[in-house]
């Protein structure tokens, strides 16, 4: 039993830190030989826990094989645009100047029903409202509307918004942090300056938020917790 709790933890550490050596992906996004790769490491990870009676290098090996290949492969696809078409495909567009392109769909083996559905994710209800609709090569779908549907922006409303910059929490549950200290373009020391001016410790604080105006809020902790 002690032996299969061991083996665990270690697949399970080999495999986030393979997944961090692919990249900051969700499923969704995945390419095709990254979702590849993410099967066959499931696959094989849970081979090597079921089955204690192998070595446990029989799983961490082609795990580790696995993972280098889809590295090698990524540097290889953004050097070679023939290379990226082939593994990943190339993006499909569904409707064209308005006009819904029925031999694309039928290629994709897309339905009016996903169509409809993929759209209503994009908060687009009505096929009338859709300039373009393209599927990228992770399946998902970017659209851009007709100019008389669309939303308008502050520029086509001749306004003038306020400069507020990037807003990120800079302390949280009474710990600072660096990236969001950096982010925002403060120090931590000029936060730990606001913090005190409002009789507050640094662990009393629950989020505090910054932008890059040096505008903030802080949430104090509650006592319940």
């Amino acid at each position: 039993m002690f032996i299969a709790v061991i083996r665990t933890v270690i697949l399970y550490t080999s495999i986030l830190a393979a997944v961090r050596l692919m990249g900051k992906r969700q499923i969704s996004e995945l390419q095709t030989s990254e979702l590849v790769v993410t099967m066959l490491i499931s696959d094989i990870a849970s081979i090597a826990v079921e089955n204690t009676s192998k070595p446990l290098l029989g799983g961490l090996i082609p795990m580790t094989v696995l993972v280098v290949c889809e590295i090698m492969i990524s540097a290889v696809m953004i050097k070679s645009p023939f290379l990226r078409k082939l593994i990943s495909g190339s993006p499909i567009v569904v409707i064209d100047k308005g006009k819904v392109v029925q031999h694309e769909l039928k290629r994709l083996r897309m339905s009016v029903d996903e169509l409809s559905e993929s759209l209503r994710q994009q908060d687009v209800f009505s096929l009338d409202e859709v300039m373009y609709a393209i599927v990228e090569t992770n399946g998902q779908m970017s659209i851009m509307k007709k100019p008389e549907c669309d939303t308008p922006k502050i520029s086509d409303l001749k306004l003038t918004p306020a400069a507020g910059g990037i807003e990120t929490v800079v302390i949280s549950d009474g710990s600072i942090s660096d990236f969001g200290v950096r982010l925002c373009g403060t120090t931590k020391e000029k936060v730990q300056r606001i913090v005190r001016k409002k009789n507050f410790d640094i662990k009393d604080v629950f989020i505090m938020t910054m932008n890059e105006q040096g505008q903030y809020t802080i949430v104090k902790r509650s006592e319940k917790l």
